[in-house]
């Protein structure tokens, strides 16, 4: 399937209670959707996951991250993405704790979720059905991962690398 391919981060933040935030999506993709925030990565100029992330915690939440400050949780590729594109995801966990809500954006409004209200939310069908059981099994360490979306909504996964504690050992 010939689409264009985007590249992106997500950004997995969490507070002193850890929470993880979410954004209500205020626009495509996933709009009225609660996921994490991040956006695409500048590609024209070159800009590296690292970057893009730190400048999208920059814009979207007022944080300003080193790349020090992020630890790579996972790598989701996602082929035919509601039909429209490939995706190409970079999934950072923010090591920093963070102290407030950060108010509305242009992007949707956010909140802090406990890892057991996830899943009464409206989510994302590839959020729900492996990237968050696969984030919090793996976190610490490390998932790879691919996602071959098909037009009539069945999604086929494959775990391509995992390691759980982040110590090399793959799984």
């Amino acid at each position: 399937m010939r689409l264009p391919y985007k590249i992106a981060t997500l950004l997995y933040c969490f507070n002193a209670r850890d929470q993880v935030l979410l954004l209500e999506r205020a626009q495509q993709p996933n709009l009225g959707l609660w996921s994490p925030c991040g956006g695409k990565l500048h590609t024209d100029i070159g800009e590296s996951p690292y970057a893009c992330a730190c400048r999208e915690a920059q814009e979207e939440l007022g944080v300003q991250l080193a790349p020090s400050d992020l630890h790579l949780a996972g790598i989701v590729s996602e082929h035919g993405y509601q039909g429209r594109s490939h995706w190409l995801m970079f999934l950072f966990e923010v090591k920093l704790k963070l102290a407030s809500l950060p108010p509305p954006h242009r992007e949707g409004r956010f909140g802090f979720f406990a890892r057991e209200a996830i899943a009464n939310l409206k989510l994302p069908q590839t959020d729900r059905e492996r990237l968050w059981p696969w984030f919090w099994k793996y976190r610490g360490g490390f998932f790879a991962a691919h996602c071959h979306c098909f037009p009539e909504g069945r999604n086929e996964w494959a775990l391509e690398e995992a390691r759980p504690d982040g110590s090399g050992t793959t799984q």
